[in-house]
């Protein structure tokens, strides 16, 4: 399917592998040849070119993450021109590969960025440690990458406009049969326990960086399932909307970005703290964890100033 919005999102991909795969070839070279303490004149090239390198793929993820919203956006307009669709929900199960692709977009941006922070690490070195194993971690990224861009290409150009899907309330239902339903038979205090006591153990439990991680990681996951389980609802004022896409539509003033964003950082921040051991990530993720917590808490308590009653 054509449109200004998915030719922009090929176009891009065209850039990013054809840059990416430039970075590929050099850090090929970098890993096979690296050696710091030779004095060397390719040795001395190699620094130049890691220089470069790091440059290009810094700039790829700097395209990419805004790139992923994007994308998002583009579901969703997508979705007024496919029969049964209602938001992103609808154009992602258009296709056999949307929700692979979908897992796939969000997996890179944390590698990617857990790659820009091996990076930062790397330049503080004065022996450049880490320059042979981040180029090494690219090369497999690239891979990733590549596989991505494929599925962006696959994915467009299946779409039939004409086939008729499942709509967000078919597929967030506890009546649907697929996947996402199971969430459905999780109680509501029990994971409303689970969301909040995770994030205080969180904060009790910072300063071991292993399981500060490893609740960080539970949190990214408990959080979406308790918004679409339980704050969704409170965001649509309806007991029975559960769809986690619909949150970025006008309608709802795009607030799922901003949820989406708070939580990315949060968490991205909190496995970034446990593999490197930075410690201003740890603050970092608990101030955005604790501002996604804080905001979709408040439309549960809106909603409860204003009619007295639980959904």
């Amino acid at each position: 399917m054509v449109s200004a919005e998915t030719l922009t999102i090929e176009l891009l991909d065209v850039l990013f592998f054809i840059f990416g795969f430039i970075a590929f070839v050099v850090s090929i070279k970098i890993y096979r040849k690296w050696d710091i303490n030779s004095t060397s004149q390719t040795q001395y090239n190699l620094e130049k070119l890691s220089f470069l390198n790091q440059t290009i793929i810094k700039y790829i993820f700097a395209i990419k993450l805004p790139l992923f919203l994007f994308f998002i956006f583009t579901l969703d307009r997508l979705s007024n021109v496919i029969t049964g669709a209602m938001c992103a929900v609808g154009v992602v199960n258009a296709t056999e590969v949307g929700l692979y692709l979908l897992i796939l977009k969000i997996v890179n941006i944390y590698l990617f960025g857990l790659w820009l922070v091996l990076n930062d690490i790397d330049l503080k070195d004065e022996k450049l440690s880490w320059t042979r194993v981040k180029f090494g971690i690219y090369i497999v990224l690239f891979l990733l990458l590549a596989l991505e861009i494929f599925l962006d290409f696959y994915m467009f150009s299946t779409l039939d406009i004409s086939k008729l899907v499942s709509c967000c309330g078919t597929v967030f239902s506890s009546t649907s049969s697929s996947v996402v339903s199971n969430i459905f038979h999780i109680p509501t205090s029990l994971l409303l326990t689970l969301f909040y006591g995770t994030f205080v153990f969180m904060v009790i439990l910072k300063n071991n960086k292993v399981i500060f991680g490893i609740l960080n990681f539970l949190y990214l996951f408990i959080s979406l399932i308790s918004l679409i389980l339980f704050f969704s609802t409170y965001v649509y004022e309806l007991p029975t909307h559960h769809c986690p896409f619909c949150l970025l539509q006008k309608d709802y003033y795009y607030v799922g970005y901003l949820f989406y964003t708070l939580l990315f950082l949060g968490t991205f921040s909190g496995i970034s703290s446990a593999v490197f051991d930075i410690k201003r990530y740890k603050k970092f993720s608990i101030i955005f964890n604790f501002l996604y917590l804080l905001s979709v808490s408040s439309y549960v308590a809106i909603f409860y100033i204003k009619n007295g009653v639980f959904l």
